[in-house]
């Protein structure tokens, strides 16, 4: 199928803007960038008229099942959080309830523009096959946990369920599906394990999705047992020897921040769900200065609790000028690179995040036609500042539209809302 979107106005990756051109789609590519119309035949036009069109966005950090989880555990702090709400609320967690929430998930992260998130957390089967269904693409890793200092690879379930899922789904329909290897977090890990899942992870050139420096708490009980931080902990126990994604980072230290860059890892900023746990706030300037590749997550629904990633590119935006009194550091293209190519690099999509001649089409447009954002001084301020998930008037993943206009082309939007309500009656009876 082809597509033509025509008088529209293109925000690039990084921010810059240019009106009135021609983007072509040409089955899941883009195929023309222009001023004049292209040749050839199409199968659609789309009128650009105030409307922007730019690259998807990416959640780079979050667990989508916990949408069954969203405003059960309020007012917590993070250790309390896990241990007095969550965690005994997840030993309950059955096949079919992870199904429905990672639907109910995926349709409202395609309601708000987002083409491919990263993805932590177990039963992923479930995860993999909702997500596949919904059309978005993803990097999805089974979280392992271990405790015992004696643990094998022949001996860890939880490990041998993450290569179980990469010798089924990585790189599965049609690329859109990735398996990443996940350790949760330091705290929840052993050296043993550490080493075995990066060797795995080395030999078939998979990413690595970890929790590191979350809290202040975390960060200072890894130096006070291994006389170390938690990203030196990773360091030397070969976790950086393949690219890492590490969500929070609030806590790191400058020399940690050293390590980051020069291992190629990215940072993931989830300002909403640091923020509501109490855990503060990460040094975006810091991180860009180090030269580490930041992108944005909105966590799980149970700490957010949306999945709107433009609320966090907003947020993290406003965060840096209140909290550091500097206000012309950070401009808003660092953001809209952040929410698109950044988290293409971060999830080793190397054809997407951008608008460009052969990238995928991937694309979000946006209505400016509203009177929140009138008027447009800046197409790529008003996009950070002014315009929000509402303005996404059309989801498009690999040239396929997936929601347009307040309909959903992919899901039956009233099932997955009826499914969802009766695993939460029965979940919570």
């Amino acid at each position: 199928m082809k597509t033509l979107f025509k008088n529209i106005v293109l925000m690039y990756e990084d921010g810059h803007t240019e009106k009135d051109m021609y983007l072509a789609v040409d089955h899941k590519q883009i195929s023309y960038i222009g001023k004049t119309m292209p040749e050839g035949n199409f199968s659609r036009i789309i009128d650009g008229k105030d409307k922007l069109l730019c690259p998807g966005f990416y959640n780079c950090h979050t667990h989508t099942p916990m949408t069954l989880f969203r405003g059960y555990a309020e007012d917590l702090p993070l250790s309390r959080w896990l241990h007095e709400k969550i965690f005994p609320a997840e030993d309950r967690l059955h096949p079919q309830a992870v199904s429905a929430a990672t639907m109910l998930s995926a349709a409202e992260m395609i309601k708000n523009g987002t083409v491919s998130f990263s993805d932590m957390y177990f039963f992923c089967d479930e995860i993999v096959e909702a997500t596949a269904k919904s059309g978005l693409k993803a990097n999805i890793s089974r979280s392992t946990v271990a405790f015992d200092p004696a643990i094998t690879a022949q001996t860890d379930d939880r490990f041998k369920e993450s290569v179980k899922l990469y010798e089924k789904y990585h790189n599965s329909f049609d690329g859109r599906i990735k398996i990443d290897m996940s350790i949760h977090a330091e705290y929840s890990t052993v050296p043993a394990s550490c080493r075995y899942t990066s060797d795995f992870a080395l030999e078939k050139g998979l990413s690595m999705h970890i929790h590191l420096s979350e809290t202040a708490s975390e960060h200072q009980a890894c130096i006070e047992k291994y006389g170390v931080t938690p990203t030196k902990f990773f360091e030397q126990n070969g976790v950086f020897r393949v690219p890492v994604t590490a969500a929070h980072c609030v806590h790191l230290t400058d020399e940690d921040m050293k390590i980051m860059a020069a291992n190629g890892a990215t940072a993931v900023h989830n300002p909403a769900s640091n923020l509501k746990l109490g855990s503060g706030i990460a040094r975006l300037e810091q991180f860009l200065s180090f030269g580490i590749n930041v992108t944005l997550g909105t966590d799980g629904a149970a700490s957010n609790n949306t999945l709107d990633i433009m609320k966090e590119a907003y947020l993290a935006a406003i965060l840096q000028k209140g909290s550091t009194g500097r206000t012309d550091t950070l401009r808003s293209s660092a953001f809209i690179r952040m929410l698109t190519e950044n988290g293409a690099k971060a999830q080793g999509r190397t054809d997407c995040g951008k608008l460009t001649v052969g990238a995928r089409a991937d694309l979000v447009m946006l209505d400016f036609d509203r009177i929140s954002v009138m008027p447009v001084y800046d197409y790529c301020d008003s996009f950070l500042y002014a315009a929000n998930s509402s303005n996404v008037v059309m989801t498009m993943v690999d040239g396929m539209v997936l929601y347009e206009n307040g309909e959903y082309k992919t899901l039956d939007i009233e099932k997955i809302k009826f499914d969802f309500t009766n695993v939460i009656k029965n979940y919570f009876a």
